[in-house]
């Protein structure tokens, strides 16, 4: 045995540690790995991730991209020299694919510095699907035709198979490195590096500052395109200079690249700002605001539509119903820790005529919540206490960072806070849950994958709370997971300040992930604003609260459901259900019989009396994805029917209005159904 406990090998092996060589006869002894599977093998001191690969299948071998080692990031050729956890990364899975785009960002670099040396780069991470580069190129305006010029140069160095190294550097080196290049940019991030930590990245003649996680080298990357330029302040921060932001994606098959370009194509057809102007749902003013929509009367309707829908599952889920102030006593939002966390996302404080009296516009629902609970004493046998409100609420968001009804800077929160003891918090957990999955369900969003979003261990200034309650509110949503058998992941450091949380990531007709239901476990606001209840043993105690919002915000699901849906909504949910379509004006009358007839059976119908042909009236109301639509004619007024077409099918026959009615209220059935607590 060594002096370390391990069983000696070959005790006269030379062998490399981090670069340092070593003559030891004690030294040299076998490492026990681990694969996710649990699983373990033995391998020889210094033996690298890509022979652990290669002892499983050369296939492996040849596809592994990059992988992690005792959970930190290794590159391929990384030797492993203790025992430990290894995950293995393939273009399979998101690490492969990371890994993939962050080198491919490096390329692009390379390119960038190629074609425009004065160019001075910044950073250049993988995003969800592909990569960017910001870069500062002075005055000189990148166009499209020279991306396609940095699309031949990034291939031309992909091609050569540079091989990506990693390498130590001390701070002073990365300074004098980049004050010699003359960047500003790389010199900041160096100055707020801690000397130990910095190192650099190879490949070619190119060289950058990186952390690393990196595909073996640049042959693995086959097809590429750079998708467009845009604007980005330097750290995000309006007050700096804007850089050029160069997106990209890129992948081991050119058919893969085709595949995916033409799904950007459906996307632009799907986009939900293009869909809303279409289909008259909202609009933006710059006069009312950046980030503040407005909904039109179709698109309030739709809105209507969606609260009414949650309203009465809630009601059958024994929620009650509260409303809010817009606005909060600034005190407030420091009672609650919000002002803290989320002080620089707010607007400007609303000063009153009162001296220090400060308002701010409502970041969060939550406080209020809190400030109603405490309105009166509550008994353990008067809980749980459940409010529900469709809440507006207001944040500061930069205006680059505003998109459609995706990020605004006023949404409307489907939000419920549950007030719990200790006893119920699992079943009520449970509970939302079930009553998110019929959201999905009734929604066509069948789907998804859970995540638990857990603390950060590493970083406990980001939370608020004892950690004793953050242990037990991890566990309760990992235990109530499990129970209800959803296929989760762990994430650390996604959790909000205040608790852990359940959040639901769907998949949309097109494949992409979209967070949307989420619950939370808090421990924290109960203590800060003081709320009791009195137990069973006549004494005062905290209940839990349970934060939870299956649409997220009504802004930013609508938006989801018109890209998911292509604006083909289920006909419960559609703002207008028939279009009514008079052939000439003398069928009017008995048109607008039909129309009085369907709404008094409470189906929602418009109809067009424009001095149009019938033809276009047709084309254009299966463009606005109306679900029925009845002609009236000659024929149809003498007999007292009506010709139904059916948008995407067309013509179904010719029936009587209570026969329609019975159709339309069949459709409305299979779509949608009552919730069962």
């Amino acid at each position: 045995m060594d002096c370390l406990g391990r069983k000696k090998q070959n005790p006269h092996k030379i062998v490399s540690l981090n670069t340092v060589n070593y003559i030891c006869p004690d030294l040299y002894f076998m490492i026990e790995i681990k694969f996710p599977d649990n699983s373990t093998r033995n391998f020889e001191t210094g033996t690298t991730v890509l022979e652990v690969a290669k002892s499983i299948s050369e296939g492996l071998a040849r596809n592994v991209l990059s992988a992690q080692f005792n959970k930190q990031t290794v590159e391929t050729a990384t030797p492993l020299i203790k025992d430990g956890e290894i995950e293995l990364f393939t273009w399979n899975n998101e690490r492969g694919k990371a890994a993939f785009w962050h080198s491919s960002a490096h390329v692009l670099a390379q390119a960038i510095l190629a074609l425009y040396p004065d160019a001075k780069l910044t950073i250049g991470p993988a995003i969800e699907n592909g990569f960017y580069y910001d870069a500062d190129f002075g005055n000189h305006s990148i166009t499209e035709k020279e991306l396609k010029n940095l699309e031949n140069k990034f291939l031309e160095f992909a091609r050569q198979k540079f091989e990506f190294k990693i390498r130590k550097a001390s701070k002073q080196e990365a300074l004098d490195f980049y004050k010699k290049d003359k960047n500003p940019y790389k010199i900041e991030l160096i100055e707020n590096l801690e000397d130990g930590t910095i190192t650099f990245c190879d490949h070619g003649d190119f060289t950058d500052l990186c952390r690393g996680g990196h595909i073996p080298n640049t042959s693995f990357i086959k097809a590429v395109k750079l998708l467009n330029v845009a604007g980005a302040y330097w750290r995000g921060d309006e007050k700096k200079k804007q850089l050029t932001r160069i997106y990209g994606i890129s992948f081991p098959k050119q058919k893969e690249l085709t595949e995916y370009l033409e799904l950007l194509e459906e996307a632009k057809k799907r986009d939900h700002r293009k869909l809303g102007k279409e289909l008259e749902l909202f609009t933006f003013s710059q006069k009312v605001g950046q980030g503040l929509p407005l909904w039109l009367p179709k698109g309030a309707a739709l809105r209507e539509r969606l609260e009414a829908f949650l309203k009465e599952a809630q009601k059958n889920a024994g929620y009650e119903q509260v409303i809010s102030p817009h606005i909060g006593n600034k005190d407030l939002y420091i009672t609650s820790g919000h002002y803290e966390k989320y002080g620089e996302d707010s607007f400007q404080p609303i000063e009153t005529p009162a001296e220090g009296e400060t308002f701010l516009l409502k970041p969060m629902n939550c406080p209020h919540h809190c400030e109603i609970y405490k309105t009166k004493p509550w008994s353990y046998k008067e809980l749980p206490k459940r409010y529900a409100e469709f809440g507006t609420v207001y944040r500061y968001e930069q205006s680059g960072e505003l998109h459609g009804l995706t990020r605004v800077r006023g949404f409307t929160q489907d939000d419920a806070h549950i007030f719990c003891t200790p006893d119920q918090l699992d079943q009520e957990f449970k509970d939302v849950i079930d009553l998110v999955l019929y959201v999905f369900n009734t929604l066509g969003f069948e789907d998804f994958e859970a995540q638990v979003s857990v603390r950060d261990l590493k970083n406990s200034k980001k939370y608020i709370g004892d950690a004793k309650n953050w242990e037990k509110a991890e566990q309760s949503i990992i235990s109530a997971a499990e129970e209800k058998n959803l296929e989760f992941k762990i994430e650390e450091g996604e959790a909000a300040f205040y608790g852990p949380k359940l959040d639901f990531m769907v998949k949309d007709a097109l494949g992409r992930k979209w967070q949307l239901g989420t619950i939370q476990v808090d421990y924290n606001l109960p203590e800060r604003f003081d709320l009791t209840y009195k137990g069973s043993d006549n004494e005062l105690h905290r209940p839990v609260m349970i934060h939870r919002a299956p649409f997220g915000s009504l802004e930013r699901f609508v938006a989801i459901l018109l890209e998911h849906t292509a604006g083909n909504f289920p006909i419960w949910l559609a703002p207008t259900q028939v279009n009514l379509l008079s052939v000439s004006e003398k069928h009017e009358k008995y048109a607008k019989k039909v129309l009085n007839y369907l709404e008094n059976n409470e189906i929602r119908a418009f109809l067009d009396k424009r001095n149009e042909t019938i033809g276009k009236k047709i084309r254009e109301a299966e463009l606005s994805k109306v679900p029925f639509m009845l002609i009236i004619g000659e024929k149809e007024a003498e007999l007292n029917n009506v010709s139904v077409r059916k948008h995407r099918i067309g013509d179904i026959g010719v029936m009587g209005t209570e026969n329609f009615i019975k159709l339309v209220n069949e459709e409305i059935s299979k779509s949608i159904s009552k919730f069962e607590n």
